[in-house]
């Protein structure tokens, strides 16, 4: 496996915990446990951010100007990764969380 396309699954990875801690804490009344959050925002992340990275055709950002600009961490620091992890981390475990809340009733 290439380090870049390591590095660009841990920002996901990191993104989608993000987004589904986020809206975790905003969906109180689905009492969902932590490792449930965090397993859907990893989950989420990565699915999402190649989601988005379809849609856009790879983003249009230069990785070369990237990669200078962050100091080495290239293109896994981009709009994919980033908003697409949190993004789809947000909403799979906005939908756990809908299912774990319907499950009680």
């Amino acid at each position: 496996m290439d380090t870049n396309t390591l590095i660009a699954l841990v920002v996901q990875v990191i993104a989608g915990v993000v987004g589904g801690q986020a809206i975790g804490a905003a969906l109180k009344q689905a009492a969902m446990g932590q490792l449930t959050k965090i397993l859907g925002g990893a989950i989420g992340g990565v699915g999402g951010a190649a989601i988005l990275g379809s849609l856009l055709g790879g983003g249009t950002v230069d990785p070369a100007a990237a990669a200078a600009a962050t100091g080495g961490l290239g293109s896994a620091l981009n709009l994919d990764n980033l908003v697409g992890g949190a993004g789809g981390g947000a909403i799979l475990t906005g939908i756990i969380g809908a299912v774990m809340g319907a499950m009680k009733k």
